[in-house]
């Protein structure tokens, strides 16, 4: 796929692996539109990028409002062909831990979010792509990109939840590829190691340079850019499909 005046849509946009994924997409031609629920940071995005970045509230494991969200983006921009999915949430909680037994709402928050709000966005984002014309020789129509985790394969103490919910993207990856290969639709997911995100800002220097000695090389945390990069080269290459690919520096989680 050429990437060049791409229609897009990035969950999770407003930070982290999403923003550097909106930032190089936006870099490449493409128009974005940030689905996220942090409003204030979103606009300060769109305002520092400029024209070809929206901004749609929206939650991911809710049908109308990713509805919105799509059809808000066909209206502005003119269509969708990309859809990168990086919302998710990882609070950790022990089977039984200190404070007793694992929630079993906070089990199911976990999961609605991670995997049934990723599928709830893979299936409406597919069924607009499914509307355009051939965009490839080949006849592509769109191309999904999803976000998994090394937990999904090794996952630690504390991450019941977290882990089941990203096998599940690891796992529904190729069976939808083959559900929207007739339609032209390319889907891969990225399960990515130990990053920069938010999520590991609020962490000491000590601790991030022990998690960083953790990865077999290079002995440091992944960059976000480098996230965005394989994004883009996912979406780019044609004959990647079905894929699920980590990008980890050859880590193997710990138990803990």
């Amino acid at each position: 796929m050429d990437l060049q005046s791409k229609i897009a849509i990035v969950t999770g946009g407003a930070s982290g692996l999403g923003l550097a994924t909106v930032r190089n997409l936006h870099q490449k031609g493409v128009k974005v539109t940030i689905f996220d629920i942090n409003e204030v940071r979103a606009k300060e995005i769109v305002e520092e990028l400029g024209d070809n970045v929206a901004f749609a509230s929206v939650n991911v494991a809710d049908e109308a409002s990713v509805k919105a969200g799509i059809e808000q983006t066909v209206q502005q921009f003119g269509g969708l062909h990309i859809c990168v999915n990086c919302a998710g949430i990882a609070p950790p909680a022990k089977t039984i831990g200190k404070k007793g037994i694992h929630s079993l709402e906070h089990f199911k928050k976990v999961i609605d979010i991670n995997l049934i709000g990723t599928f709830n966005v893979i299936r409406l984002a597919a069924e607009q792509m499914a509307k355009n014309e051939s965009i490839t020789e080949d006849g592509e129509r769109g191309s999904i990109v999803n976000t998994a985790s090394v937990a999904a394969f090794d996952g630690q103490m504390g991450q019941a939840a977290y882990g089941a919910s990203k096998a599940g993207v690891a796992g529904m990856t190729l069976p939808i590829a083959r559900d929207l290969s007739e339609f032209g639709i390319r889907i891969n997911t990225i399960a990515p190691g130990l990053f920069h995100t938010p999520m590991a800002a609020g962490l000491s220097e000590k601790i991030v340079e022990k998690l960083g000695s953790m990865v077999e090389f290079p002995k440091r945390l992944g960059k976000a850019e480098e996230y965005a990069e394989l994004v883009q080269f996912l979406l780019e290459n044609n004959y990647i499909n079905g894929e699920v690919i980590r990008l980890d520096g050859g880590i193997r989680m710990a138990p803990r």
